[in-house]
């Protein structure tokens, strides 16, 4: 009978998968620290329009406000659907959500002028 050990195996195979795994790490890992810098970038300026909107501090609600936040949502969706181009569930709620801008747009036009042509400047907005 001859005895095999099986330690040598083993160890050749952690070797092996460590090393698999370093090199996916190191070719992979700086692109995901970038996206994610990009990403919390984006959240950030999202963060500042949105307070630039604000009628007070605590102002959540406001048409300005949720046009903001609407937007940002739209645009994200855009993004989504330029690489999932037959997400049509995603494409639905893009439709409602810039429904849903378009008349918070249309009230604040016929309530409050100056705050509508703010709104549109601030958000790079098209009449």
């Amino acid at each position: 009978m001859i005895y095999t050990d099986v330690r040598p195996v083993s160890q050749f195979i952690f070797a092996l998968n460590f090393s698999l795994l370093s090199r996916l790490l190191h070719d992979t890992l700086p692109s995901l620290i970038n996206k994610t810098k990009y990403q919390m970038a984006k959240a950030a300026a999202a963060v500042t329009e949105v307070d630039s909107l604000r009628l007070h501090e605590k102002d959540t609600g406001s048409a300005d406000v949720q046009i903001a936040l609407l937007t940002k949502r739209i645009s994200s969706l855009t993004e989504h659907l330029k690489v999932n181009a037959k997400d049509h569930a995603s494409r639905r709620g893009l439709l409602k959500l810039v429904a849903t801008r378009r008349s918070l747009l249309d009230y604040l036009k016929r309530t409050a002028t100056s705050r509508y042509t703010s709104v549109l400047q601030k958000l790079d907005l098209r009449k």
